[in-house]
């Protein structure tokens, strides 16, 4: 019988090597960047040496990592061709026992290292060590070179030796270059956010611009002076003059880009080397939202969902290609990237059949047909509304980053009765579903969409008590016991939580036979008080599941209980005949508790343990990626890396809904 290998408390597998460490803050940055080294760099892990002995003088110093060269035979200092120094956060460029000058001692005391590259996870230097005249000079470049790659590759960046980045990498470089902009152009935070924002656009419009080479790029020699730097300034903005004319929706006609060019050069260096397009979708949401959290996060409840839930409850509502999606509480967008991703998964294999070969083996122009109907997709059929404009703009730069369309993301308080809607809002909703602004006149007329996906604000902190929105609501009333059942009153309540009539508001904005999935607060599934809307929600809806989440879910901010709960609108014809007949039609309820959601409390992450509560590891490639595929150890040399598996319960739930859902005989 194979036995999983276990992993000691407080300790960390190493990726290379697979050395038990101890689990430190520095040991994190060394890890994130092996596996860098590994799967964008493509340096076999036979090259890799970690914590290598070398000889400076009378000391005998270790090395974080050191590469040697392709089929080296001989692991000696003198062989050494890049030494990479990791540092935890703490420490600065500059410190002078741990700063750059010791990555330099150590380059120099091995006479065949030409690269040397420092990091502390949120800052990197990267040096070319050049013999003139018999003196030692340490140039200054943007990054190491790859395994197969060129310098000129480092400098100018082609569309075929663009990296997908991998685990937090790009996380790393968001916060490395949003604190850049912070510190050197002494922007403040949100302000911060938005230029960098515009770089990222600027980046992806130049990945798009296809058949065309890369503009989007600065080399080594312009970011290391004042006239380079201007013409990377210049470069790009040339750039972002056509990024505002396909964005006039985000972007100002007057808007430029607010950074200086020494400050511009660099963040250019840091992204030029991915491909945002191409980067799984998880990774680039994971650093997007969390950078949208840490910079535009409000006091109205916001607690962003986590990508897991919003994964596991998009694959359980299943959208379809011709469906009109909603969040009516949008915020940073996670659950319209999602849902919008879910979709292009289905054209994706709708054109592959089309034209007979997969998507890699796409001319430019099939690329432009399938980029034009994701466009046209996003149009027609995705809606986001939130009542905050910098959460708006942000969803907005998010769908485009992750699938080349802004959707219809609007600012509006959606509670508000519809004849209190702007008359901006109602015209831009009114001209994506092709109707009259007229139609939208009140509660009853605003069923447009298939499926709604939406985490509203929750709390008692947060109520609603005004007369005009609480009387379109029937849960905006009191409510009162009478026999078995409630009866309502024509009295409004004083106030009431968000969230309750945000069940309602959704119900409205369905069409019938429309289908939601809300996450909620586990008091409106379980308070006998609350009883009268689990009556209102049977007689107006099928419920169809109930997922039980763990209380953990959404911390370390918020400690609430809550479920996602997924309710199909009864037709007209559906209610009246229920009432009618005085018999509620019957049907069983999808149910599951989902006890591990991949953190703990603080945040941090949880992983699978054996029966005697030890970590276990398991072989890389054993992993399935997002595409469905298996990971494959492409790197050769020593064994594949071993690594620990986030214990999360939210991957196996669709798909056992989805074997009850064929048994039920539902057909969405």
């Amino acid at each position: 019988m194979h036995i999983a290998p276990i992993i000691p408390e407080g300790k960390i597998c190493d990726y290379i090597d697979k050395t038990f460490r101890n689990d430190t803050p520095e040991e994190y940055v060394r890890q994130t960047i092996e596996k860098r080294l590994v799967n964008e760099h493509k340096y076999t892990r036979d090259r890799i040496n970690v914590e290598f002995t070398i000889k400076l003088g009378s000391n005998k110093p270790r090395i974080d990592i050191g590469i040697f060269p392709e089929n080296c035979t001989e692991f000696i200092q003198e062989n050494i061709k890049i030494i990479v120094e990791c540092k935890r956060e703490a420490v600065e460029i500059n410190n002078k026992k741990e700063g750059i000058e010791q990555l330099k001692s150590y380059m120099s005391a091995c006479p065949n290292c030409e690269w040397g590259m420092w990091t502390n996870g949120k800052s990197k230097e990267v040096f070319r060590k050049v013999i003139n005249n018999g003196h030692i000079i340490f140039e200054e470049y943007i990054d190491i070179p790859s395994a197969f790659g060129s310098i000129e590759d480092i400098d100018r960046p082609k569309r075929d030796t663009l990296k997908n980045a991998v685990v937090d990498n790009l996380l790393f470089t968001f916060k490395t270059c949003h604190n850049h902009i912070y510190i050197t152009d002494g922007l403040q935070k949100q302000p911060a956010f938005f230029e960098f924002l515009k770089i990222i656009f600027c980046k992806i419009e130049d990945e798009r611009n296809l058949p065309h080479p890369l503009q989007f790029y600065t080399t080594s020699a312009e970011r290391s002076n004042p006239d380079g730097q201007l013409t990377v300034k210049k470069r790009i903005s040339k750039i972002f003059e056509g990024v505002k004319k396909k964005y006039g929706k985000i972007f100002e006609a007057n808007d430029v880009i607010n950074l200086q060019p020494r400050s511009l050069a660099y963040i250019v260096s840091e992204l030029q080397k991915y491909s945002l397009l191409n980067t799984n979708i998880d990774i680039k949401g994971k650093a997007y939202e969390e950078l949208v959290g840490a910079n535009l996060r409000g006091d109205r409840g916001e607690f962003f969902t986590p990508r897991n839930i919003m994964k596991m409850t998009v694959e359980m509502i299943a959208p379809k290609m011709h469906e009109k999606v909603l969040d009516s509480s949008c915020g940073t967008g996670g659950f319209l990237v999602t849902a919008m991703n879910y979709v292009i998964k289905q054209l994706d294999k709708e054109l592959t059949v089309a034209l007979g070969k997969s998507s890699s083996k796409w001319n430019y122009d099939e690329i432009k047909i399938y980029q034009e109907k994701i466009s046209e997709i996003a149009s027609s059929n995705f809606y986001g509304f939130d009542i905050n404009p910098d959460l708006v703009k942000a969803t907005k730069m998010n769908m485009v980053m992750n699938n080349d369309g802004s959707g219809n993301i609007l600012r509006n308080d959606s509670l508000l009765p519809p004849h209190e809607w702007t008359e901006e809002f109602k015209t831009k909703l009114a001209e994506a579903l092709q109707i009259d602004p007229s139609e939208l006149r009140n509660s009853k007329s605003i069923g447009y969409f298939d499926v709604i996906l939406t985490n509203p604000p929750f709390g008692s902190k947060i109520p609603i008590k005004d007369p005009h929105i609480l009387e379109q609501f029937e849960l905006g009333y009191i409510w009162v016991r009478q026999g078995k059942g409630w009866v309502k009153t024509n009295r409004l309540q004083s106030s009431v939580p968000p969230e309750q009539l945000f069940i309602e508001r959704c119900w409205q904005l369905l069409k019938q036979g429309g289908r939601m999935g809300i996450v909620l607060p586990d008091s409106i599934l379980g308070s006998p008080g609350l009883a009268y809307i689990r009556q209102w929600l049977i007689k107006n809806t099928i419920i169809i599941s109930s997922i039980d989440l763990h209380v953990d879910t959404f911390q370390p901010r918020n400690g609430t209980q809550t479920s996602v709960l997924f309710l199909q609108k009864k037709t007209r014809e559906e209610v009246d005949q229920e009432e009618k007949s005085g018999q509620m039609q019957d049907y069983n309820i999808f149910m599951a508790m989902v006890d591990k959601v991949g953190h703990d409390k603080r945040g941090n992450a949880t992983f699978k343990r054996d029966a005697y509560g030890n970590e276990i590891l398991i072989p890389e490639s054993s992993l399935v990626d997002d595409m469905g595929e298996n990971s494959e150890d492409e790197n050769g040399g020593k064994s594949e890396a071993m690594i620990k598996l986030i214990d999360d319960q939210t991957d196996l739930v669709p798909n056992t809904f989805r074997k009850w859902k064929e048994l039920e005989g539902i057909t969405w």
